[in-house]
């Protein structure tokens, strides 16, 4: 049995022998996927939602970047030929809800809108604060909103050391309130940053307000107030007061408190009127020339987004008029 054993090992060592060498596998290389390219991110990209929307709702500020808006012509003026370049500027944002097309739907959206002052020195320093709600305009400083114009550093530039570059031209109004700290803000605060307008006075130009001879009326009266407005140039107080009482809005007995009450609303609009006016001549007469000049020549753009397939076509809602504060911008872009 020993003997037989070992002769089969040996013939099995043999046979191991003889056999050809083992071919060794070679693996599979694994298919070497497409190299992805990434565009580059153009040097102004972001500017358009860096400068704060002033007055958007908290809560509607992320259904408008819900598209991709393209904002190159605000990037173009920038360029070489372009009405911005190398010209001071400073940008704020707001919203225009608009009825419009998109994908064969209409729908009402937030457009984005850039505004571009070209001055000198920061258009103001101050924010408008007012509504329909709200009894009376606040003009404050923009500080008290956690606003202020700081410098835009273009994508290119961030890297290095702010104070090491070189003078900044562009500059976007920017708020620095944490959206994560809105819920602890009481509600009247909240509000006042959807009644946010930027604001501007030019000196050189008199106020809406300087030239309006009319006044708001609001009487109080029981079972409610009357609401209307009296023009002390076109509408005649006995006239005025008599129609209101023939349309039942106030009784006989309260003609002459009425009256009463409408001309002292009157002489306190003459009065701001006229204040306003003088506060504007002693602010031309203090200014110093190069200031004048730079009022005389300060410029507006407003910048709509450019048509593209991602985005709603707003080429037939374009308006050159920006707030009650700002008038009409130069030119629509």
């Amino acid at each position: 049995m020993k003997k037989g054993s070992k002769r089969n090992t040996s013939q099995e060592h043999v046979s191991k022998k003889n056999q050809p060498p083992r071919v060794k596998r070679t693996k599979s290389s694994k298919p070497q996927s497409e190299p992805e390219y990434f565009e580059d991110q153009r040097n102004l990209e972001d500017l358009w939602k860096e400068a704060f929307s002033v007055g958007t709702e908290w809560d509607q500020l992320d259904m408008v970047y819900q598209f991709k808006w393209d904002f190159s012509n605000l990037e173009n003026a920038f360029e070489e030929g372009g009405i911005l370049h190398e010209k001071k500027v400073y940008l704020f944002g707001c919203t225009e809800p608009q009825l419009v097309m998109f994908k064969g739907e209409s729908k009402v959206v937030g457009i984005p809108v850039v505004v571009a002052v070209v001055s000198p020195f920061p258009p103001s320093d101050k924010i408008g604060i007012n509504s329909v709600q709200r009894e009376s305009e606040e003009i404050i400083p923009m500080k008290q909103m956690k606003m202020d114009w700081v410098p835009y550093i273009p994508l290119e530039d961030r890297d290095s050391q702010v104070d090491r570059l070189k003078s900044h031209q562009i500059f976007i109004l920017r708020c620095t309130q944490r959206r994560s700290a809105l819920k602890n803000l009481k509600l009247d605060r909240l509000k006042k940053y959807e009644y946010c307008l930027p604001y501007f006075y030019q000196p050189f130009k008199e106020d809406e307000l300087e030239q309006s001879t009319e006044v708001q009326i609001i009487y109080p009266v029981e079972p409610k107030p009357i609401f209307c407005e009296f023009d002390w140039e076109l509408d005649e107080l006995e006239e005025f007061t008599d129609k209101l009482i023939e349309e039942e809005e106030l009784s006989e007995d309260q003609k002459d408190a009425f009256k009463e009450f409408v001309k002292e609303k009157v002489r306190e609009a003459k009065k701001a009127n006229r204040e306003a006016r003088e506060a504007r001549k002693k602010a031309i007469a203090d200014m110093s020339e190069e200031t004048k000049a730079a009022f005389e020549t300060m410029r507006f753009y407003k910048f709509y987004p450019v048509q593209s397939p991602d985005a709603p076509d707003v080429s037939n809602v374009k308006s050159p008029f920006i707030n009650r504060y700002y008038g009409k911008a130069h030119e629509i872009l």
